[in-house]
């Protein structure tokens, strides 16, 4: 399902209001089990995130669409100067690690796919065309350690898991991933 009919747009801060239905929409049904069991994925919980995320002016989303329908998006932010990111890892990392300037980190927030179009290899391909051109020097992500075959699937993208976080005390345990860029 990734042949020519699949069509990748880019988005900034300014197109949010016309992109945000899509990525509620598309969060709400790859995430409708989770929605169900834990408030932590709830659908209100995911608009305050995005929110967030896209307040900053680095944001921006990249959304795969097949003819009109919406297969799935990837989103990120450069970390700021003063970000918390580092903040919640279980175990502190090295001073030289976690030191951000603005510029340094982009934090891949979101990437989902739904599911017609999973295994396709459509995931990488929007997550190659949010990094193209972006120049931070490394991109980090979460991935819930329940999940071992996305885990692995990042790590077959160059990611490296670099210990575990908890960024908020209702979230999950996440694996905190990190790749290079450039």
């Amino acid at each position: 399902m990734t042949g020519p009919a699949i069509t990748l747009h880019r988005y900034g801060t300014a197109q949010l209001p016309a992109i945000r239905p899509t990525l509620v929409g598309v969060y709400a049904e790859v995430y409708e089990k989770e929605i169900g069991e834990d408030p932590f994925f709830s659908v209100d919980r995911f608009e305050g995130r995005l929110t967030g995320h896209a307040s900053r002016p680095s944001w921006e989303a990249v959304a795969a669409f097949d003819g009109g329908e919406a297969a799935g998006y990837a989103y990120a932010a450069t970390l700021p100067e003063n970000t918390a990111w580092w903040a919640h890892m279980l175990e502190p990392l090295p001073a030289d690690q976690v030191a951000e300037d603005g510029t340094r980190t982009l934090a891949l927030f979101e990437i989902m796919v739904r599911e017609p179009w999973r295994g396709t290899g459509l995931a990488r391909r929007i997550h190659e065309e949010l990094l193209a051109g972006r120049t931070e020097e490394r991109v980090t992500l979460l991935v819930e350690p329940g999940h071992p075959k996305v885990r692995a699937l990042y790590e077959s993208w160059g990611y490296e898991h670099i210990g575990d976080q908890q960024p908020f005390p209702d979230a999950p345990v996440y694996a905190t991933m990190l790749r290079r860029l450039g």
